[in-house]
């Protein structure tokens, strides 16, 4: 089979930097696009770390520069899990490396439509983008495939008691694009708060390749877990599910995000038993097979170099 085409919304962020690995170095994906956006930190600095990382593995993948805030909120991001910069630990070697002059919402349009067929969005931070996307361009739907999201959550948050941290920083881009048509899966708290790297193969990582080593400097510094429990890695798991989506347990459901109120914005209302009488506009991942998912890690993250 053909490689499938893919464009990566992204805000570098550790747990992003090995999501980019996998969708790089997966021989069943073609990643066509990279789009940055404010989220883990600053859109200025994902954009600087994802260029880093592209630099890094040589890959000349186009990248456009993104959102810089939430539509009608301010930022908030995550330094305190991933550090000052997003990718604390490790030292990348200067480059020359520019984002296309283009923004991203405007670069994945064009990437849409430059295609033959049908290409599938992957959204591993904020919806920024997406929503500015079809804002602008509402006829781009045809042209999507699908909308694979690493957000939300069934149950609890882990920025709010309810919300989840993509969610829940700009909740009124995501209530956008859950209204939209599109067809989404979302991979959310349900099953990547269990797709966890176990200490062992943590500390295999070191010695593993070049992108090993880089991988375990960063998480000495990613506070998602620990080394010595387990780590969290989000948003691998949205790549995971477009190489082995026979791993994830799905349930169509309605999904509707709330906008209000000083402690629910953000929060993801998932009618899991259809009380609400609305149609299904998502697939929710609610269980993931996590020895599975390790072994395609450690299968993925070898092909690196």
């Amino acid at each position: 089979m053909s490689p499938l085409p893919f464009i990566l919304d992204t805000d570098p962020g550790i747990d992003d930097a090995v999501a980019l690995a996998a969708a790089i170095f997966s021989p069943e994906l073609e990643l066509r696009l990279v789009t940055t956006v404010a989220g883990n930190v600053s859109v200025e600095k994902t954009t600087r770390n994802a260029l880093q990382l592209l630099h890094f593995w040589q890959q000349n993948v186009p990248l456009a520069q993104g959102a810089a805030t939430p539509l009608v909120r301010p930022l908030r991001d995550a330094a305190y899990v991933h550090g000052e910069s997003g990718m604390e630990g490790y030292h990348f070697v200067a480059h020359d490396r520019l984002a296309l002059e283009t923004p991203a919402f405007q670069a994945i349009y064009d990437c849409l439509t430059a295609s033959e067929e049908p290409v599938t969005l992957v959204t591993i931070g904020p919806l920024t983008n997406i929503a500015l996307l079809l804002t602008h361009y509402p006829d781009c739907i045809s042209k999507i495939k699908r909308l694979v999201m690493m957000g939300g959550s069934a149950g609890r948050g882990n920025f709010t008691p309810n919300a989840e941290f993509n969610i829940a920083i700009d909740p009124e881009a995501a209530a956008r694009v859950f209204r939209s048509r599109l067809e989404i899966v979302m991979c959310g708290l349900d099953v990547t708060n269990r797709a966890q790297l176990t200490p062992a193969y943590l500390a295999e990582l070191a010695t593993l390749n070049r992108t090993g080593a880089m991988l375990h400097a960063l998480f000495s510094h990613y506070r998602s877990g620990s080394m010595a429990t387990g780590l969290r890695m989000h948003d691998l798991c949205a790549i995971a599910f477009l190489v082995k989506p026979e791993l994830f347990t799905l349930k169509s459901c309605f999904v509707a995000v709330e906008t209000q109120g000083e402690y629910t914005a953000g929060t993801t209302v998932v009618d899991l038993d259809g009380r609400l009488d609305q149609p299904a506009n998502a697939q929710v991942a609610l269980d993931i097979d996590v020895p599975a998912f390790q072994a395609w890690v450690a299968q993925t993250l070898a092909l690196a170099p």
